[in-house]
């Protein structure tokens, strides 16, 4: 058996800049990872997936890009290659290939089991990401025998769906992605579209992200914020990490051929059947479009920003005629389905007392309990806290927290 001060498990960027503020303490730790640096996104990400944020806010403790192309957007492969140059500047001590089967207990600290030993610690930071596994609705236990079912985890490329129609359920960022790239390759593609928040690539001749980085949204704190729980179910922006892109919303996918109807409500004996608040669904989210882009204008105006293009004004969304209801999933039409519905953390491995009635960890700003920590979960402590640019400062806070436990355990 092995001791050692602090335990990260989750060599992403959450588990690095974890290192990297420990480090910078002289805290003792190793972090813990089933693959190499960086492993959920080059396993478990599709090929063409880029980032949505643009290079410029890959930014981490004492460390961001600094290639040619600040605005452009890295693929899979550039950011795994990122984060190991990542690793490689702060010698962080990664032992890579090494799963945690189990977080217990142990005297006053923790014992970390692994199919490579066990080690015992004071403090364990799970930095395993907000996105470990893929929500997928209990209704997909019914569909028909014969029809594939995929996740934005599983679904690779267009090469492995079979030929004939796929019905994507889900209209953020993963299912409309994916959509239009099966549009591309001339799928028959069904659109199956809950709440979703419509927004530009770029507005006012800027990236959103620049919006959202400049006026603060980025780094309001969760007390600053209505009603945290809720915001933290909000959907992803429907966006695409393409500068030339627009827009990749509902009009997009409906002008490539895409047919759209509302979100799924249920499935038996084969019959899919589609909620009939599409519209009220689509006007909710230009809503919030507009109320985003409204306030982008007022901040503008009250930095004096004179150098912007005008105020632009975007359509509506397009709704079809007559959206339909249901669906016969047993007459041959769709082949495949793709949940795109949803992520959620999977802290499985912690036998501990931390889950709420509905499995979810319990926290306060990251805090679980006595060294006990979670980091890059949504709206941890900021609106930006899952992202890469966010997840540093998170860090900071918890690396102070975590240092002065440790003055107070040996005092």
């Amino acid at each position: 058996m092995r001791h050692i001060s602090t335990v990260i498990i989750g060599a992403g960027p959450a588990g690095l800049a974890m290192s990297k503020c420990l480090s910078d303490r002289s805290i003792s730790h190793m972090v813990i990872e089933r693959g190499e640096v960086a492993n959920s996104w080059t396993t478990e990400r599709w090929e063409s997936l880029t980032l949505l944020t643009p290079n410029w806010q890959s930014r981490l403790p004492e460390y961001c890009y600094t290639g040619e192309h600040p605005d452009g957007f890295m693929s899979m492969p550039q950011i795994a290659d990122y984060l190991h140059g990542y690793a490689t500047s702060i010698t962080a001590p990664v032992e890579d290939r090494t799963t945690v089967e189990a977080v217990t207990a142990q005297g006053f600290g923790y014992r970390v089991s692994t199919d490579r030993g066990d080690w015992t610690c004071d403090n364990v930071v799970f930095a395993n990401g907000a996105c470990g596994r893929a929500q997928v609705p209990s209704i997909a236990q019914a569909l028909p025998a014969g029809i594939a079912q995929l996740t934005p985890q599983t679904y690779k490329s267009p090469a492995q769906i079979a030929r004939g129609g796929v019905l994507v359920v889900g209209a953020s960022a993963s299912g409309t992605q994916i959509a239009a790239e099966l549009l591309g390759v001339g799928h028959d593609v069904m659109m199956s579209a809950g709440a979703h928040i419509r927004v530009p690539r770029r507005y006012r001749g800027r990236d959103i992200q620049w919006w959202m980085d400049r006026s603060g949204v980025l780094d309001a704190r969760i007390g600053e914020v209505d009603d945290p729980d809720r915001a933290r179910r909000v959907p992803s922006l429907q966006l695409i990490g393409d500068a030339g892109l627009s827009f990749l919303d509902l009009n997009t996918l409906q002008a490539r051929g895409a047919e759209v109807t509302g979100r799924m409500v249920g499935l038996r004996d084969g019959l899919a059947q589609f909620s009939g608040s599409l519209a009220n669904q689509c006007a909710s989210s230009d809503l919030k479009m507009r109320r985003l882009l409204r306030g982008f204008d007022l901040w503008a105006a009250s930095q004096d920003l004179t150098d912007l293009p005008p105020v632009e004004l975007h359509p509506v969304t397009r709704l079809p005629a007559n959206p339909r209801l249901t669906l016969d999933l047993a007459n041959g039409r769709i082949r495949t389905v793709i949940w795109a519905t949803g992520y959620a953390p999977d802290f499985s491995f912690a036998k501990l007392p931390i889950f709420d009635r509905k499995g979810e960890l319990r926290h306060s700003e990251g805090i679980v309990g006595p060294g006990l920590y979670v980091l890059g979960l949504p709206l941890q402590m900021r609106r930006k806290s899952a992202l890469i640019d966010g997840v540093g400062a998170d860090a900071e806070a918890l690396a102070t927290h975590l240092e002065h436990h440790l003055k107070i355990r040996a005092a």
